[in-house]
């Protein structure tokens, strides 16, 4: 990964085993961090040859990879899970896993036939959120939903074609239990038997002329519509509260 956004989360979370800063530039809060991390400078150029972006920020680090399953990650009782279905930008899915972090998500799931939630556009799109949620790699999209609704989850399936308006079932109450979203690619949309296995189809109304929202737009909009139906009476957070049975 690159950037000291990105690296900062990922030495809070203890990931980092090795780190590479351009000399002369100031690093010092990163590298008070960097407690037994193998730490390298190297010149401008050097740096350069590490990363990926055309103007490097001046730190690239090596972490280790999370491996959690489904049933683990759903064993701290998540009120709020997100499964990226056929997603294929990997900077798309990574702003949505920064949005489903943000709006307090705990779970994220990529099953197989979406980018790999390590690659380097992905990571540095989800700006240190990788290191914040529980990221469940692998199985199909169907397995990861009838885990959930087994798991007590409502689940509800992003598509601009839905029967229930998203504004509705707020207004009705019918966000504030435990749910999952899932979203599909911008192109192609969700797999049919996904939209057959969840509970609900739901769309984002389009209250101007706009034909439909981009993929991270309406999730940003779904998302944080369950924040709010979901929201704790005090200083709680959406992620560790979890609904009534």
């Amino acid at each position: 990964m690159e950037g000291p956004q990105a690296v900062r989360e990922a030495l809070a979370a203890g990931l980092v085993t090795e780190l590479f800063v351009e000399s002369g530039r100031d690093h010092a809060a990163l590298l008070a961090a960097a407690d037994g991390v193998r730490i390298n400078q190297l010149t401008a150029a050097g740096l350069a040859a590490l990363a990926e972006t055309v103007t490097p920020q001046g730190v690239v680090a090596v972490a280790r990879q999370r491996h959690l399953t489904l049933a683990e990650a759903l064993a701290g009782v998540p009120a709020l899970a997100v499964v990226l279905a056929g997603i294929a930008d990997p900077g798309n899915a990574g702003t949505v896993l920064r949005t489903a972090d943000a709006a307090g998500a705990a779970v994220v799931v990529f099953p197989d036939g979406t980018v790999d939630p390590y690659n380097g556009k992905c990571v540095r799109a989800s700006a240190g959120s990788l290191f914040h949620v529980d990221v469940v790699r692998g199985g199909t999209p169907e397995d990861a939903v009838a885990t959930l609704k087994g798991g007590g989850f409502t689940v509800l399936a992003a598509d601009a074609r839905g029967e229930h308006d998203l504004d509705q079932l707020l207004d009705d109450g019918r966000l504030a239990g435990r749910t999952t979203w899932v979203f599909g690619s911008e192109a192609h949309g969700l797999p049919a038997p996904v939209l057959a296995a969840a509970d609900a189809r739901v769309r984002v109304p389009i209250h101007g002329r706009a034909e439909s929202l981009n993929l991270a737009a309406a999730a940003a909009v779904c998302l944080y519509a369950s924040a709010r139906a979901l929201r704790p009476p005090s200083g709680e957070s959406t992620a560790q509260r979890s609904a009534s049975p």
